[in-house]
């Protein structure tokens, strides 16, 4: 069978090769190209598969909410349709969830509850991956302007990502359906990039994660879109951005990693921000998660020493609310409860013998980067 000839089946948890005919019919007369293994594969998908049609009554190319009941804590609405999968090339080397979703492998290390310590020749890969990862994340932060959508983003990512032989390391991870996560305002993480616009003064966070030569990197910031941006918003970007700072100046031989969100907390509070509880920072390289876990508020009790080989991310979530979170309908978009804005970012580390190293670092040429900002502590004085 030529290249051109190949069909893969359109179900994410399935996604293998087949030579079946099995059309959706809504795609048929939307003009999609999908197919399906059987009938099972299609009945399977169709909750995920539906979002790639667009709504006949507001029209071709328009976009739509297709949650309109829901609640939404804030002004941010889904704008579907998401476009289809991307494809990713034969040549490279894909993550174990690429065809049906399931981090197997990963599943099972969870079972052992140990930090992995890698070698000389592993740190070599994960730190390959993640220069990768870094260029990747700005030049996908260089195009956020008023006017580019979140799928313009990840389209972006995607192409970036193939250029360098990597895969990213969300494309249907837990059937998520696209190659980056794209957080705008008061979505807190795992946002699904689809039809939304960014404006004048929003924030956005970008989360790139790649795969490459067998070991994940995963970073991200938040950066501001235009020059109009509110004060308070300012304040809670610039509060997450130094609460990872800080944390990670403590990162050495021998610091427990329960005394991180100590660090993280205890800041975001003198700054009148909160501390997502309900997502951590995580052990990264062979597994895209694993031990150790990390969490960002005060008084955890998360196990673990950090020793030199030691591979993690810290990733702070800091809002200018509540700091609870509620998801939308999708499974996957996490919100803060109130509507107010949420910022992050995140770094993969690597424990040395004497401290630590920035696997992930800005460069001289890194896009974004701080605002000048008075704290609301100096505010009132």
């Amino acid at each position: 069978m030529s290249e051109e000839a190949k069909n893969f089946c359109s179900d994410l948890q399935c996604g293998k090769e087949t030579t079946s005919n099995l059309k959706c019919p809504i795609c048929l007369k939307q003009g999609i190209i999908s197919c399906f293994c059987d009938e099972g594969c299609y009945q399977n998908s169709y909750r995920q598969h539906k979002s790639l049609h667009w709504d006949e009554k507001a029209g071709e190319g328009k976009p739509y909410d297709p949650f309109k009941s829901f609640k939404y804590p804030g002004s941010l609405r889904a704008a579907y349709p998401l476009t289809p999968k991307r494809s990713i090339p034969d040549t490279i080397v894909k993550a174990e969830w690429a065809e049906n979703g399931i981090p197997v492998e990963e599943q099972q290390n969870d079972r052992l509850n140990s930090i992995p310590v890698y070698s000389k020749d592993e740190i070599k890969k994960i730190r390959k991956a993640c220069i990768y990862g870094r260029e990747i994340l700005d030049i996908a932060g260089a195009a956020v302007k008023p006017g580019i959508k979140t799928d313009e983003i990840d389209a972006i990512v995607h192409e970036e990502t193939i250029k360098r032989n990597c895969y990213p390391s969300p494309l249907n991870y837990y059937n998520f359906p696209k190659s980056v996560c794209t957080s705008v305002n008061e979505i807190v993480c795992h946002g699904v990039p689809d039809q939304t616009v960014l404006k004048e003064g929003d924030i956005v966070n970008i989360d790139v994660s790649v795969f490459y030569q067998g070991f994940h990197a995963d970073l991200n910031e938040t950066y501001y879109v235009g020059e109009e941006i509110d004060r308070d918003v300012i304040n809670t970007v610039e509060t997450a951005r130094e609460c990872l700072k800080k944390a990670i100046k403590s990162c050495k031989p021998g610091q427990t990693f329960c005394s991180l969100g100590d660090i993280i907390e205890a800041h975001a509070v003198d700054m009148k921000c909160s501390v997502v509880t309900d997502y951590c920072g995580h052990g990264v390289g062979k597994y895209f998660h694993c031990a150790p876990q990390v969490p960002h508020y005060a008084r955890n009790r998360a196990a673990g020493i950090m020793k030199p080989g030691m591979v993690f991310t810290i990733e702070p979530m800091i809002n200018q609310g509540k700091h609870k979170c509620i998801t939308w309908p999708d499974d996957w978009t996490a919100s803060t409860i109130d509507g107010k804005v949420s910022a992050q970012f995140e770094h993969t580390l690597l424990i040395t013998n004497d401290g630590v190293d920035i696997l992930t670092a800005r460069t001289k040429k890194s896009p974004g980067g701080p605002k000048n900002r008075i704290s609301l502590k100096k505010a009132k004085a």
